[in-house]
C-alpha cells in the first residue's frame, strides 16, 4: 500500500519528478552542480522542441482526417502496410518522403536568404514555445516580458517570407511575398490591441502571471476581445478564409513555389507549427491555460487541461479552415482595416475605462465573480454598439444601392 502511495504521488507530478529523479542521476554519478545545472537545461530545450514537433505530426494527420470525414473520404488509412492502424504512420511516410526528395535550386537566386529563411520559420516557430506555460511548475523560462517574446517571434515570419519570395528570383513568389506583408502587417494591429487588453486586465507579461489571474477564463470576461484575437491570429496564421499567401489559383503555391524537397517540407512544417502555437496562446491567455479542477491536488492534470484545451481550438481551426472559402485580398484588407482594427481599438479604450473605474469606484477590491460581471456587461455594451453601427452602415449602403437602381431605370426609361 505504502508502494502504492509513492506512486500515485510520483504521477501527481509525473514530470516535475522525472526532472527531480534524473538530477539525482547526474549528481550521483559525481558531476559538479553547474553541470547537471547545465544538462537539465539542454534536455528541457530539447524536450521543449521537440513537443510542437511531435504535436504537428499528429495535428497534420488528425487534419487530413477531419478533413475527409467532412468531404465523404477515407482519409489516411490502415490500407498500407506502413501506414499503421487508422493510417496514423501515413504522416511520418510523407515525411521521409519529403526528407529524400531531390533538392532544385533555380538559376539566379540568392542562396543566403534562400536557405535561410526555411530553417529560420521553424526555428521562430519553436522559439515560441520557450514561454508557454504547460503546468504550474512546468514553463521553459517564465521571462517577465513573455508575451511580447511570443509576438517578436511570430512576427518573425513576415521578414522569413519576404526573404523566401524575393531570394527565389521568381515573380510569383515575390508577388506572394508581398501578399503576406500586406496580410500579415495588416491582422498583426488587431492581434497585439488584443494582447494590450489582457495585459492591460491581468496587470502582467508574464505568461505563468497572466494565467494565474484567470480564476475565471478571459472568455468569458471578454468574449469581443477574444474574438478579435482569435481572428486576427486566424489570418497569422494563414488560415481560411484568410488563405492568401499560398492561394494556389492565383499564386501557384505563393512565396515558397521555387522551394522543392526538404526545404518545401519545412515551410509546411511551420504552418502547423503555428497554427499550433497559436491554439497553445488562445488556451493560455482566454481559456485559462492549465488552470482546471484538480490542479491542486495533482499538478500533472494542469498540463492535460492545457493539451485538452489546445486540442479544442486546433479542432475549432480545423472546422473552420475545412469548411470556409478564402476571401479576396481587397475583402480580407477592408475587413481588417474598416472593420476589424477600430473594433480592437475601441475595445482596448472602453476595457481600460472600465478597469480603470473598477479601481478607482471599489479602492476595497472586488471579488473576481463582480470583476468578471462588469467587464463582461462592458462587452455585452460594445457588441451591441457594433452590431448597430454595421446595420446602421448596412441600412445606408442599400439606400445608396437602391438609389442607384433607380437611376439606372429612370435613364433606362428616357432613353426608351
Amino acid at each position: 500500500m505504502e508502494s502504492l502511495s509513492r506512486f500515485l504521488a510520483f504521477l501527481a507530478d509525473a514530470i516535475v519528478n522525472i526532472g527531480d529523479w534524473i538530477r539525482g542521476l547526474l549528481l550521483g554519478a559525481g558531476l559538479a552542480d553547474p553541470w547537471v545545472s547545465l544538462i537539465m537545461k539542454a534536455i528541457g530545450a530539447i524536450v521543449v522542441a521537440f513537443f510542437p514537433l511531435m504535436v504537428v505530426i499528429f495535428l497534420i494527420w488528425a487534419y487530413r482526417k477531419v478533413a475527409a470525414r467532412m468531404q465523404g473520404r477515407l482519409g489516411p488509412n490502415s490500407s498500407g502496410t506502413w501506414a499503421g492502424p487508422y493510417g496514423i504512420l501515413q504522416t511520418f511516410a510523407d515525411a521521409i518522403k519529403m526528407l529524400t526528395k531531390e533538392d532544385i535550386r533555380p538559376q539566379g537566386i540568392d542562396k543566403i536568404p534562400y536557405n535561410l529563411a526555411p530553417i529560420l520559420v521553424v526555428f521562430a516557430s519553436i522559439a515560441t514555445w520557450a514561454v508557454m506555460p504547460f503546468g504550474p511548475k512546468l514553463i521553459g523560462t517564465d521571462l517577465n516580458i513573455g508575451i511580447f517574446y511570443i509576438l517578436a517571434f511570430s512576427s518573425a515570419a513576415l521578414v522569413v517570407f519576404l526573404m523566401a519570395g524575393w531570394s527565389s528570383n521568381n515573380k510569383y513568389a515575390t508577388v506572394g511575398a508581398f501578399r503576406s506583408v500586406a496580410q500579415l502587417i495588416g491582422y498583426e494591429i488587431p492581434q497585439l490591441l488584443a494582447v494590450l487588453t489582457v495585459v492591460m486586465v491581468t496587470g502582467s507579461l508574464r505568461m505563468q502571471e497572466i494565467v494565474g489571474q484567470q480564476k475565471i477564463p478571459l472568455l468569458f470576461q471578454l468574449p469581443v476581445t477574444a474574438f478579435i484575437f482569435f481572428l486576427a491570429s486566424m489570418a497569422e496564421v494563414n488560415a481560411r478564409p484568410f488563405e492568401l499567401l499560398e492561394a494556389e489559383s492565383e499564386l501557384v503555391c505563393g512565396y515558397f513555389i521555387e522551394y522543392s524537397g526538404m526545404k518545401f517540407g519545412m515551410f509546411y512544417l511551420g504552418e502547423f507549427m503555428n497554427s499550433t502555437a497559436v491554439a497553445a496562446l488562445f488556451a493560455t491567455l482566454f481559456l485559462g491555460g492549465w488552470r482546471g479542477p484538480w490542479v491542486e491536488q495533482a499538478p500533472i492534470m494542469g498540463t492535460i487541461w492545457f493539451l485538452v484545451k489546445m486540442a479544442l481550438m486546433l479542432l475549432v481551426w480545423m472546422l473552420i479552415q475545412i469548411t470556409l472559402p478564402r476571401l479576396r485580398i481587397d475583402q480580407m484588407l477592408a475587413f481588417n482595416w474598416k472593420f476589424l482594427v477600430p473594433l480592437a481599438l475601441a475595445n482596448l479604450c472602453i476595457i481600460g475605462l472600465v478597469n480603470k473605474g473598477i479601481t478607482e469606484w471599489f479602492p476595497g477590491g472586488v471579488s473576481a465573480w463582480t470583476r468578471a460581471g462588469i467587464l463582461l456587461m462592458a462587452n455585452v455594451g460594445i457588441f451591441l454598439a457594433t452590431w448597430g453601427i454595421l446595420a446602421a452602415l448596412e441600412r445606408r449602403e442599400q439606400r445608396r444601392r437602391e438609389a442607384w437602381r433607380a437611376a439606372q431605370v429612370g435613364e433606362v426609361e428616357v432613353s426608351a
